[in-house]
């Protein structure tokens, strides 16, 4: 029972937290284009992202698993809301990385996808819908963006059964009320198993 409600809580922490500034990147596609392949290692900066992905996530599930000890999911939403931002900005700078994550139904304001995430997540969704694995789905993407080559990668976050403690349709009166309290414009719920919840987006210039 206590690793299902802690398995949960990883959950809420990795989808609802605050992620990294990439507003920046907000701009019209004018301004950005696609690379030859040819003129960078594609393959060694998608493996290096997949890295800061995972340290990022290994980070937050650390910090949430102390929350859990001290005072169970309640607390650890409450830490996750306060602690989550700083963990993200400390993993960016260590990897001299942007990062974020984003949903198209998000809970924290933090979380709203600039155009070009926006359209990565709806294509997510669209090989949902036709039966792809969301666990191992993710995108990656070298352009030119104001004369710097950026590799833009997203992994997508599944909505497990744990998920929907949160996410799901029906929520737990107490927690529905902690994320009420800490979320008051809250869209993430209403989200059945298999579906696309979000994704964690890494930004790395690459000259």
């Amino acid at each position: 029972m206590n690793k299902l409600i802690l398995i949960s809580s990883v959950c809420i922490l990795l989808s609802a937290c605050g992620g990294g500034d990439d507003k920046k990147d907000n701009k019209t596609a004018t301004t950005q284009k696609p690379v030859a392949s040819a003129s960078i290692d594609k393959k060694a900066a998608i493996e290096e992202a997949k890295k800061i992905t995972k340290d990022f996530t290994t980070s937050l599930k650390t910090e949430l698993k102390a929350a859990m000890k001290a005072g169970g999911p309640i607390n650890a939403l409450t830490v996750c809301n306060t602690k989550a931002m700083p963990i993200t900005q400390e993993v960016a700078k260590k990897h001299k990385a942007q990062l974020n994550r984003v949903s198209l139904k998000n809970r924290n304001p933090a979380n709203v996808p600039n155009f070009w995430q926006k359209a990565v997540l709806e294509d997510f969704d669209k090989r949902a819908a036709k039966g792809e694995d969301v666990v191992k789905m993710a995108y990656a993407s070298v352009v030119e963006n104001n004369g710097k080559k950026q590799l833009r990668f997203m992994k997508a976050m599944p909505t497990g059964d744990v998920c929907l403690t949160c996410h799901g349709e029906k929520i737990d009166g107490k927690v529905k009320a902690k994320l009420k309290e800490l979320y008051p414009n809250d869209k993430a719920t209403g989200y059945k198993k298999g579906q696309v919840r979000g994704a964690v987006v890494v930004v790395k210039d690459l000259n």
